[in-house]
Formats: structure tokens, sequence, C-alpha cells
């Protein structure tokens, strides 16, 4: 009896250490249990990626519209704590290992999964990558390449709130840059799959991405989710390449695409442009434009403590002095430098006749930076007294 209670004991013991696996709506979860890295108190892995990749699905399918009856099976996550298991992992599947997770796709459904590394400094960025493209094979293996890695990097900066349970999205300028550079025919990214792959293709796809989502409500837009509704499941990337750009120029020719694709890019502007350009309106006195731009800068980046200093700068210009004591505060919750925007506080004090409270801003300004604050802190609050 003794030996048969060990035996069992033995059993529930390693059914501890054994994968939660759970189903959901589209995805099959197979997950270490346990708290996920950022979770609240009483989530699982398996529960906390599968919301994650619930939202996520909704998120593309918003665009795509592809019908979830026509999944043979679940979409498969398999989740790894350790990177050494998760390196073993993907490496008897691949040769090697790949940073952060990544889809594995097979003929055979069944066998097709998303390996991701719990935790890693990879994650935030390569789940969402990685993702799409599981989500866009599960439904045509075969999607022209454009389709495939535009979008793969337009939703990369789709972000999962954990806390909140919600997605989160900031644009993706990374490579508007590189796309700036050169002028490129949108015809050769469309057609990559026949014609080759242009360098940097992946910057051209999701520009070309960026353009058509951007007309939302317009004739591009609606000429893009039209061209979906030609992808065939059983073609391969070429054939599917040529039905989608044949949809594409059906009424729009391949001339006016250019042009207004090209227009679209130049009227693009990075963070830095933005705010380079709004720092250049701020010295001309250009106050409405600065702010403006600002404005989108901000958009692009809301956690970013720039947008919020310079336009506390801007309320201030026009004596709006609790307003830009708000921007100020922001920008100090988003990280700016103690020294420049304790400075910013104390003229902003000064202005609205709360000498004390001046005095100690710009006292905290000169403490931190001393080199570039104290002389001209010690004048103002001499000023004040």
């Amino acid at each position: 009896m003794k030996k048969l209670l060990f035996t069992v004991g033995f059993f529930v013991s390693f059914a501890a250490f054994l994968p939660a696996q759970v189903r959901s709506a589209h995805y099959e979860m197979i997950a270490p249990a346990g708290v996920p890295e950022g979770a609240t108190a009483g989530s699982s892995a398996d529960s906390a990626y599968s919301a994650e990749m619930e939202l996520r699905f909704e998120a593309f399918n918003k665009v795509f519209c592809f019908n979830p009856a026509l999944l043979v099976s679940p979409l498969r996550v398999r989740v790894f704590t350790a990177r050494q298991e998760y390196d073993t992992y993907v490496t008897s599947k691949l040769g090697s290992t790949r940073p952060g997770a990544v889809y594995l796709h097979y003929n055979n459904p069944a066998n097709r999964e998303l390996v991701i590394l719990q935790g890693s400094a990879e994650e935030k960025t390569v789940v969402p990558h990685q993702a799409f493209v599981q989500f866009l094979r599960a439904f045509i293996p075969g999607a022209p390449a454009w389709i495939r890695e535009g979008f793969a990097v337009y939703f990369t900066t789709l972000a999962f709130n954990r806390e909140k349970n919600v997605l989160d999205y900031e644009e993706n300028l990374s490579w508007l840059e590189t796309v700036k550079k050169s002028a490129l025919s949108p015809e050769a990214v469309l057609q990559a799959d026949t014609g080759g792959a242009p360098a940097n293709f992946q910057a051209y796809a999701w520009s070309l991405v960026s353009f058509f989502l951007a007309d939302t409500g317009g004739v591009y837009y609606r000429s893009l989710t039209d061209a979906f509704t030609v992808l065939a499941p059983g073609a391969g990337p070429q054939d599917n390449s040529r039905a989608v750009y044949s949809r594409l120029t059906l009424f729009t020719p391949a001339a006016a695409l250019t042009r207004d694709y090209n227009a679209y890019i130049a009227s693009k502007k990075t963070f830095t442009e933005l705010i380079d350009e709004g720092q250049k309106a701020y010295g001309a006195k250009n106050y409405t434009s600065a702010a403006e731009l600002f404005r989108k800068a901000a958009a692009l980046k809301p956690g970013h403590y720039a947008p919020p200093y310079y336009l506390g700068l801007l309320a201030y210009e026009d004596k709006k002095y609790a307003e830009a004591e708000n921007f100020y505060k922001t920008a100090m919750e988003y990280g700016a430098e103690k020294a420049l925007v304790q400075y910013a506080r104390g003229v902003n004090a000064a202005a609205l006749g709360k000498k004390a409270e001046a005095a100690a801003f710009l006292e905290e300004a000169s403490a931190a930076d001393p080199a570039r604050y104290k002389a001209r802190a010690d004048d103002l609050i001499k000023r004040l007294q």
C-alpha cells in the first residue's frame, strides 16, 4: 500500500511541472503554469497569452476580414520561460535558434506553431511580427511577400498592455528615413515575388502598407481590401501576387499609384523631424505652427517627454501658466531632464507670482545641473526677493 501511495504521489508531483494547455476561440496555448512577467495576480501564463493573441487576431482581422470558420485547426502558441529550453526546441526545428519568438510553418497545419521565449528582450517587438505572420499564413500560406512583410512591420508596434488587457498602437516609423532616401516604384514592391525583391524590401513593403491603410474610406484602402478577396489559399506567392496586382491596378493605373504613393511618403515626418521643425518654428516665434508640429510628434510617441515640454513653453508664451505647469509635470513624468524642466517650472511660477514655489523649482534646477543653471537660477531668485 505504501508503495502504491508513493507512486500516485509521484505522478501528482510530476503533473505539476507539465505545461498548461488551454484553447480559446482561435488559439491553442501551451505555456508553463504560473504568472507571466507583467501579468496581474491570479493570471496564468496560458490565459495571459491567450488574451493577447485573441486581441491580436481581432486587430489583424479588422483589416483582412478572413472567415475564421475556414481555420482547419486552432493557431498553436508554445511558450518557454527558460532560454536554454527555447533555444534547444527551436534549434531542433530550424537548425539554429531565433531571438524572442519565431513562427514555424509546415505544410501540415497541425504542426504549425508560434514559439515564444517569455521575458526575452526581443519579445515585445518580435512577437507582434511573428504573430501576424502566423495569422496570415493560417489563411493564405502563399501570400505575396509585400503583404506578409509589410503588415508584419506595420503591426510590430502593436503592444499588449497586460495590466489593462488592451492593445496599444504607436505608428512604426522606423523605416521612414530609409524609404525617403531613394525613390522606388510601388510596382517593384508589388511584384517582388515575380520580379525579385528590391533592396530594403521590408522598408518599402511597410511604406506601401502604410500608404494604403492611411487612405481610410478612400479608393486606395478600398482597393487594398478588395484585393484580399482574390487571395487563394491553395495558390503560391507568385500567382497570388499577380492576382493582387491586377486587382489593385484595375481602377487605379500604376502611374497614378506611384504619384500618390510618392506624395504620401514625402509628406510623412518622423518624430525627430517633427521636433526639429517645431523647434525652428518656436525659434522663429511661429507659435501656431510649432504647436501643431509638437502635437503631431506627441501623437507619434505619446510617452515621450519632448512634446509636452515644448508645449509647456508655448503655453507660457501664451500666458497660460496653469496649462504650462501641467505640460511640464507631464514631461517630468515621461523622463525629461530634471534641471531643464524645473528651471522652466521656476520661470513659469515666477510669472504667476508664486515666489516661494518658483525659488524651490529654481534651486532644484541649480542642484541638478549647476554648470548650466546655477548662475541663471541664482540671478532669478535674487530678483524674486
